[in-house]
């Protein structure tokens, strides 16, 4: 009887060891309309995000059921480039190496197009490599609308049944000079992705009013999707 109880003490603490709370795709938009000062705005402001006190909190607070990351960067169909691949996060030291990496990647040569649904399409695939993940989740940035490729509206019903979320992240315009028309063109882009892009229950748009507000943007949203997930997502996720 002792060994039973030892040998199901075993397999249930290996299991519990694999637990992954949660996968985390990123996806950051290099196409022809973010110039170089705007690429590195994005790639810093993510890595800032990621070392804010609060998300480090958050994305630490389970070690037994850690968070995993990816980043890729995607303009057109064919073109998506991985700058982290999956990595999973235990400790703080673990955050501050994929910062590092992102405030030293230097821009590749990306075509100008915007290939919004390949982008998410590609996301997808990434997270289907963690299926025993509590929840998978894709982080879509984006300054435009798509202008080639299979439309996002096609994606997003094609991928209604692969049980992921996608949420996206607008981007505005950075010239405070097109006064109103700043909040005119966010404000549309904003239900573009509203319609065509994100999934899944609580899926939501972040908004950031130009590149310089994207740390702060991209800041809101992984607290809110990490306050978002509990004990009982898990559980949920795990009943037949």
């Amino acid at each position: 009887m002792i060994r039973l109880l030892t040998a199901v003490f075993a397999l249930f603490a290996s299991s519990a060891a694999s637990e992954c709370r949660q996968a985390l795709a990123l996806g950051l938009d290099v196409s022809g309309s973010v110039d170089s000062a705007e690429y590195r705005l994005q790639t810093d402001g993510l890595a800032a995000a990621l070392q804010r006190p609060e998300v480090v909190q958050l994305i630490l607070s389970d070690a037994g059921a850690p968070v995993w990351l990816a980043i890729y960067e995607w303009s057109e169909t064919r073109h998506q480039r991985m700058l982290i691949d999956w990595t999973e996060i235990r400790t703080a030291q673990d955050i501050e190496r994929i910062g590092d990496i992102l405030k030293s990647v230097a821009r590749g040569n990306a075509p100008r197009g915007t290939a919004v649904g390949s982008a998410m399409q590609f996301g997808a695939q990434l997270l289907s490599q963690q299926p025993s993940c509590w929840k998978r989740t894709l982080d879509l940035s984006g300054d435009g609308k798509h202008n080639l490729g299979p439309h996002p509206r096609e994606v997003k019903a094609a991928l209604e049944a692969s049980g992921i979320t996608i949420n996206g992240l607008v981007i505005g315009a950075d010239d405070p000079s097109h006064g109103d028309k700043r909040y005119v063109q966010v404000g549309e882009l904003s239900a573009y992705y509203n319609t065509w892009v994100i999934l899944g229950p609580g899926a939501f748009v972040e908004v950031a009013l130009g590149f310089e507000a994207y740390e702060d943007a991209m800041t809101r949203k992984l607290i809110r999707e990490l306050e978002g997930l509990t004990l009982s997502d898990a559980t949920n996720t795990l009943r037949p």
